[in-house]
């Protein structure tokens, strides 16, 4: 358990948030949300007291453990990854080493017996003989083969790595546990493991993370950093995005009587809630949805991006035909191979790899970038196509001003013109003076997309289009992706923007690829296509 009281917080005048009065109980997880600067990651470090508040304190139960997701990735570097994990839990690992050096004595007396004695007693009560196994367990379940549990730390990739850092968070079964950005850098399946582990983890979790579909998985509640305070909502971060929408829609119905607006409410908790019931979700579990009230229902201050695709031109029949194209490692072996396929009119697709690799050259191959080893491509003639690359660090290698930079990119150079799409990625007044290279990057992510939105191209092909963006421009791309009438191939890491906008599902692999007319979640969980999946990789 968690208590936070009076808790404030100050920059000089700036005030990020005041008077918080919250308590953070065991069996719930609890989601924290806000707009980038908000203060999210800082009311993490409040809590686990990495950060000092202007004023409050912060408490915990009594002998309870705190873990925290660590984000220094060479911290660990001089141990084995085995060890960095047992590191997690830091009473456990001191036992651990006095009990080491205590029975590596020459001479042991009497008094050592009895130390031991409470050393041995203490490292039973911290479950210290499972604890390697344990560890062990956590690191497999996260994708780290046995065979690396050894190495040293420093000899991971950065993916890796992250990997390690977070069984070390998980390690233990800690009380209360703090978790920034945890799905960071995890691939599909391995996010999907997580969500199975906290949604059966029994005590206090507070997680800050970007991906809707776990929070919606594992959140029994959802935090909202919002008009310099901090407000805790019954309900996950669908629950709170609907019911807001909802909210500010009868805010703008000014006419609509007061029993109409409670009733619209009261019909749209019960749909939620009946639609909860039959989920997997930790929500349903906990049901904390009984505990929902119309009073917590509030619009947010929150400002969406408008983003907005205009096909000048239908598709027609023929969209793109990829016949045979294979691309090899450095070390010879083959990334994907055979890559054969046909796009259709209403496409929206999903391309998956175990590699991100294979997918992204894909899209370089397909948008004249690099070419395959083997094979070939052809568009349509009336397809026009706009593409949003993984990396977009080169268009932003100059001091051009934000104006300046999109009129690049467009044939109508006037500043009325262009300040419109940059305005509905939220850029107004002075800030399209601001220069491109000192840009952040969810600011950049949301040029590129004013930069797409000029090209009215009825063909999108998107690498990864949710890295930088906060909650609100993933959002408001997902629901325009899901109305747009063009054609959509995108590679993404969020679970939630695959199921909604795609219809269809490429995988890559190294022995050929997987091509099936269906939804995501049917397709993570056929066990048919599972096998296929496990014999084309292995």
């Amino acid at each position: 358990m968690i208590t936070v009281s009076n808790l404030a917080l100050q920059y000089g005048k700036r005030i990020l948030y005041q008077d918080v009065n919250l308590k953070f109980t065991s069996g719930n997880c609890y989601g924290i949300i806000g707009a980038n600067g908000a203060g999210k990651s800082t009311f993490l470090r409040l809590l686990s007291g990495e950060e000092d508040a202007t004023r409050g304190n912060v408490s915990f139960g009594s002998g309870e453990r705190l873990s925290v997701l660590k984000q220094d990735h060479f911290e660990f570097d001089q141990y084995s990854v085995l060890d960095a994990v047992l590191r997690g839990y830091d009473e456990l690992w001191t036992v651990m080493k006095e009990k080491e050096v205590l029975y590596a004595k020459t001479e042991f007396t009497d008094a050592d017996g009895v130390k031991a004695s409470e050393l041995e007693d203490k490292f039973a009560h911290m479950d210290g003989w499972n604890a390697e196994s344990n560890a062990a367990m956590l690191l497999s379940g996260l994708g780290i083969k046995e065979e690396h549990h050894a190495k040293l730390m420093n000899e991971l990739s950065g993916k890796e790595k992250v990997k390690v850092l977070l069984a070390q968070a998980l390690f233990g079964q800690p009380d209360n546990l703090l978790l920034d950005e945890p799905t960071n850098d995890l691939d599909l399946e391995t996010v999907s493991w997580l969500e199975n582990y906290l949604s059966n983890f029994e005590h206090t979790v507070l997680i800050v993370s970007h991906d809707r579909h776990f929070l919606d998985s594992v959140c029994t509640h959802t935090v909202d950093i919002d008009f310099n305070r901090v407000a805790m909502f019954s309900g996950n971060y669908s629950f709170w995005y609907e019911s807001g929408q909802l909210a500010l829609r009868q805010q703008q119905a000014q006419n609509k009587k007061a029993e109409e607006k409670k009733k619209e409410l009261l019909e749209f908790i019960a749909r939620f809630s009946a639609n909860v019931a039959k989920s997997k979700q930790t929500t349903s579990r906990k049901k904390m949805i009984e505990k929902l009230n119309i009073e917590e229902i509030k619009p947010s201050s929150r400002k969406y991006p408008g983003i907005i695709f205009t096909p000048e031109r239908e598709p027609g029949n023929n969209i793109l035909k990829v016949e045979g194209i294979s691309v090899k490692n450095e070390n010879g072996s083959y990334l994907f191979k055979n890559a054969t396929f046909t796009i259709e009119k209403n496409d929206k697709i999903v391309f998956l790899s175990r590699d991100s690799r294979a997918t992204t050259t894909l899209f370089e191959i397909i948008n004249g970038k690099t070419k395959p080893d083997s094979g070939t491509y052809e568009w349509g003639q009336t397809i026009t196509n706009s593409y949003l690359p993984l990396e977009n660090a080169q268009f932003f290698e100059n001091n051009l001003t934000l104006i300046d930079w999109l009129a690049q990119y467009s044939t109508d150079s006037s500043e009325l013109y262009l300040r419109g799409f940059l305005g509905k990625m939220l850029f107004a007044g002075e800030e399209i003076f601001k220069k491109a290279n000192v840009l952040s990057g969810g600011e950049k992510m949301r040029c590129m997309i004013a930069r797409m939105m000029l090209t009215n191209a009825n063909t999108l092909v998107l690498d990864s289009p949710t890295n930088h963006l906060d909650l609100e421009s993933i959002q408001a791309f997902n629901n325009r992706l899901v109305q747009f009438k063009g054609i959509v191939l995108m590679t993404s890491h969020d679970h939630e923007f695959i199921e909604t906008v795609c219809n269809r599902i490429i995988e890559l692999t190294p022995k050929g690829i997987i091509d099936k007319q269906m939804d995501y979640d049917d397709y993570i969980s056929d066990p048919k296509i599972h096998e296929l999946r496990e014999s084309l990789y292995a």
